[in-house]
């Protein structure tokens, strides 16, 4: 996992990028236009007056003239004093660990505060969501989902509320895949309190990642903000019950904004929770019956199973990733020091290569060609 190293060039750094995430009348959209014409933020705040104005209008420009106000003095404190402890990490959108389809999205934040695993943030995942007052076969289903694509080797991602979100992060934790928690308060809370002892597990065996500074209380306008990142981080967006009006329509109409697949999971012409399923996939998301389903959506199938014998074998001595492994138990870092591959395509492959049955994934993180 990336953290930043607590020295004081590093501080100096991380003192600019709060400084920037903190000015009034700046936001991701702002923030990332002037990281594309001036370059990192001590350069933005070392830009004159009148050539911020033709990126910004002028009460931005002149806040990034004036002098660091204290609320970003005090963050850095605090932040400084949170990467303290084992586990936490912040990344910068500049930052080669930041999550490459977080960089895709329109307004990647300029700060992403990490608790536990951080590369789970670059590898493949399926978001899955849906009513906080879900039925008892919603939350099973909720759970069932996630652990069969977690097993695939898939991330779940979800936000950690009650419900479907609370069931899809535990069957998330038995699976090889493990899960994402995208939370809507600073990262050094957990909302809702009942999750307190979820939100540990996942924290020491998967990631909870958060967009805002820490201490920052649940406030209502949070919530849907952070869920631009839930389906962001995601592959596919998977609903399980949602009421007509449900906050999970709006996460499904953001996938769909960022090129996302959204599927949808049918109930009961009578149910409550199944109207915004259905009203889903009438607009066009693809309706799931199982696992499988998603993973055949996602194209996460290997070969083909009818390919000739002599086929599979040419193709897998044309595989550079398998080259790469050889014939010995590895790591992942290690393989990619050796194919040459940035984490999040690495994993993407050795996904693709698990479920075509020529790679195994064996305990303690290490990888093995199949014989």
């Amino acid at each position: 996992m990336h953290a930043i190293a607590r020295t004081a060039d590093t501080a100096t750094e991380l003192a600019d990028w709060l400084r920037l995430q903190h000015l009034p009348g700046v936001g991701p959209v702002a923030a990332r236009a002037l990281l594309a014409r001036f370059g990192l933020p001590p350069k933005i705040f070392a830009t004159p007056f009148e050539t911020l104005r033709e990126v910004v209008p002028a009460s931005v420009a002149r806040a990034i003239v004036q002098p660091p106000k204290p609320v970003a003095n005090s963050q850095l404190a605090l932040t400084l004093q949170w990467l303290q402890r084992p586990g936490n990490a912040v990344l910068t959108l500049a930052d080669a660990a930041y999550p490459p389809l977080l960089l895709e999205i329109a307004d990647p934040p300029l700060l992403l505060y990490v608790r536990g695993r951080a590369e789970l943030l670059s590898r493949p995942g399926v978001a899955i969501i849906g009513s906080r007052n879900a039925s008892a076969q919603g939350m099973q289903n909720a759970a069932a989902f996630a652990h069969a694509l977690s097993a695939a080797g898939l991330t779940i991602i979800s936000g950690l509320a009650l419900g479907i979100d609370t069931h899809a992060h535990e069957g998330g934790l038995r699976g090889a895949g493990a899960t994402v928690a995208v939370i809507g308060t600073g990262a050094d809370l957990v909302y809702p309190r009942r999750n307190l002892d979820l939100a540990q597990r996942i924290a020491e065996q998967g990631c909870i990642v958060s967009e805002y500074a820490l201490g920052l209380p649940a406030m209502p306008g949070n919530f849907p903000r952070r869920n631009r990142l839930i389906s962001g981080l995601a592959r596919g967006v998977l609903v399980i019950e949602a009421a007509a009006q449900s906050g999970s329509l709006i996460t499904a109409r953001l996938a769909g904004e960022q090129g996302r697949d959204v599927y949808a999971l049918p109930g009961s012409i009578h149910a409550t929770l199944a109207k915004g399923c259905h009203a889903l996939i009438k607009q066009g998301a693809k309706l799931v019956e199982s696992a499988d389903d998603v993973l055949q959506e996602l194209s996460w199938l290997g070969m083909p199973a009818d390919m000739p014998a002599a086929q599979q074998d040419e193709a897998v001595v044309e595989t550079p990733l398998l080259a790469a492994l050889g014939h010995d138990p590895l790591d992942a870092d290690t393989l990619a020091a050796r194919s040459g591959l940035a984490m999040g395509a690495l994993m993407g492959e050795l996904l693709a290569l698990e479920l075509a049955g020529l790679v195994e994934r064996l305990p303690g993180g290490l990888f093995q060609r199949c014989k």
